[in-house]
């Protein structure tokens, strides 16, 4: 006989949990769109009145959201101007990647070593919908499972700190990075090295992976030395 005790623990393995974003994560993640995609250019100020009635919410939530990019490093507050894209400078651009492209290839020995299988066909499963995206040309959701796949390999080392000073550097050169797949030659050869990236990963092939994550890093370095 089963009794309701038990009907209620099997509940959260029957059926997926239904996740409510709050307003906050709505007008957050509209904001980082534009700046990743230019439509507020770097050293752009933020016009709290305009981009409110843009995105038809009052300036408490959007307040709010200038303070996350803020403490992510896409946004400064000036003094007597306010919330102004980052601008970043070569130089920042370089030393970023050197210090991630450590961080993701160490994350990528450690996933190698003991990440479960589950987890890396997850990855795997990002990797197609990527794949998908590119083939439809939609460039902005692609970026996104581009970079939601970085963050599974690191997180996939179980390893929080690496976590979050992974995501801490990622988040601030996330228009930098956009920017690297701009035109089809360099896009092409984004998703090439990601096929290299997920056929070390199902090897498990910790060498592979890591040589060319640092390929990867210093081709994202190459290709958006032209913007500067």
């Amino acid at each position: 006989m089963t009794n309701e005790a038990d009907m209620t623990s099997d509940a959260p393995d029957s059926y997926p949990r239904i996740m409510r974003r709050t307003l906050h994560e709505e007008v957050l993640e509209r904001l980082r769109d534009m700046i990743i995609e230019g439509r507020l250019a770097p050293g752009q100020r933020i016009n709290e009145g305009q981009i409110g009635a843009q995105l038809g919410v009052s300036r408490t939530p959007l307040r709010e959201a200038i303070k996350t990019l803020a403490s992510e490093g896409l946004v400064e507050i000036q003094p007597a101007k306010g919330a102004v894209v980052r601008r970043f400078s070569e130089n920042d651009l370089a030393e970023i990647l050197q210090v991630l492209k450590s961080l993701e290839q160490l994350g990528g020995r450690m996933a190698c070593e003991q990440a479960s299988d589950a987890t890396i066909e997850a990855i795997h499963g990002l990797h197609k919908e990527m794949i998908a995206l590119y083939e439809a040309k939609n460039r902005l959701e692609y970026f996104k499972f581009n970079q939601a796949i970085h963050s599974a390999i690191v997180a996939a080392s179980g390893n929080k700190v690496l976590m979050e000073m992974h995501e801490t550097l990622q988040a601030r050169i996330k228009r930098l990075r956009f920017i690297g797949n701009e035109g089809p030659v360099k896009w092409a050869g984004a998703v090439a090295e990601h096929e290299e990236m997920i056929v070390a990963l199902l090897k498990r092939d910790a060498d592979a992976l890591s040589d060319v994550i640092g390929r990867h890093i210093e081709s994202t370095r190459l290709r958006v030395h032209d913007v500067f």
